[in-house]
């Protein structure tokens, strides 16, 4: 049987036993279909079923290397080599054809997108006029609340939804709050003058504002759902003509930017985050060089 043959087998088997969607076996279909046409290519004749075991490790290194050449990134590259070995492990199991080979091989490693911070502008512009979204004073008081100390402490929306009104009343001025991270890791972060200003206003609307209750509630009372955060900042950004990536994370993102952009160490960076790792803060090196570029090529005169 030859390769091609085996592969239609592969993708009724896809269709009638794995009840897999059409997109998916269309996707095989493409994915494996050009793996073995690279393997025509390269060995000078199409392959069999049982030629599918002697494909070496170097085969394999270089058929990926020719999707890099034809401009296939890292996450396109794992996504087909991940179609091929589910090919493979069919063949295993349906005709005994094993190639330990393909389950060796490394897969590309996808690069981690860069974080995509706002401007300070915009960013500033979040907290000062989310206001507008709402109808009710205490709701207004509440979100001007939680979107600032998502800025001006570079929260993750997690921690500050999880916060109660214990954590933030006493805390005067220079005052340093108390917040639980990932991997119920604590860390102590600023709380600017203009953001406890923000949060003292929102106590004095809370309508339980005892210590042990939510910080930030919804209408009913209880602590706010991520997903209320999340829609009031998705319409303010199209009102106001914001980027889609303006989100309540990107405004931590944009706390690290801003920070580095004035001149904030990378460790100081990590602390405040509460990143384990360095190399995770120091993706925003990338985002500060990337901006300056782009400062670069839009103001020099031959850019």
């Amino acid at each position: 049987m030859l390769a091609a043959a085996a592969r239609q087998e592969f993708l009724q088997w896809l269709t009638h036993e794995r009840r897999a969607s059409p997109l998916t076996v269309a996707a095989y279909a493409r994915d494996i279909g050009a793996f073995l046409g690279f393997l025509t290519q390269h060995a000078g004749e199409e392959p069999s079923l049982e030629g599918l075991a002697l494909v070496k490790a170097g085969d394999l290194r270089a058929w990926l290397a020719w999707e890099a050449k034809d401009g296939a990134g890292n996450a396109t590259r794992a996504r087909h080599l991940s179609a091929v070995r589910s090919f493979f492990r069919w063949a295993a199991r349906r005709h005994g054809v094993n190639n330990p080979q393909v389950k060796l091989l490394a897969t590309p490693r996808a690069k981690k997108p860069l974080p995509k911070a706002l401007s300070a502008a915009q960013a500033k512009a979040v907290t000062t006029d989310i206001a507008e979204m709402s109808d009710t004073a205490a709701t207004q008081a509440r979100d001007t609340a939680l979107f600032s100390l998502l800025y001006g402490s570079g929260l993750r929306i997690a921690e500050a939804l999880a916060l109660n009104v214990g954590d933030v009343s006493g805390l005067g001025k220079d005052a340093a709050l108390r917040v639980i991270g990932k991997g119920s890791k604590p860390r102590l972060v600023p709380v600017l003058p203009v953001v406890m200003q923000a949060l003292a206003e929102w106590v004095t609307r809370h309508p339980a504002p005892a210590r042990e209750a939510p910080l930030f509630v919804g209408v009913r009372g209880e602590r706010l759902n991520p997903g209320v955060a999340q829609r009031t900042l998705r319409h303010f950004r199209r009102l106001n003509g914001l980027p889609d990536h303006a989100t309540p994370h990107a405004l931590r993102h944009s706390f690290a930017t801003h920070l580095l952009a004035g001149g904030a160490d990378l460790r100081s960076i990590q602390e405040l985050l509460g990143h384990a790792s360095l190399s995770t803060t120091q993706r925003y090196t990338s985002v500060d060089a990337a901006q300056l570029m782009e400062v670069w090529h839009r103001t020099h005169p031959r850019g």
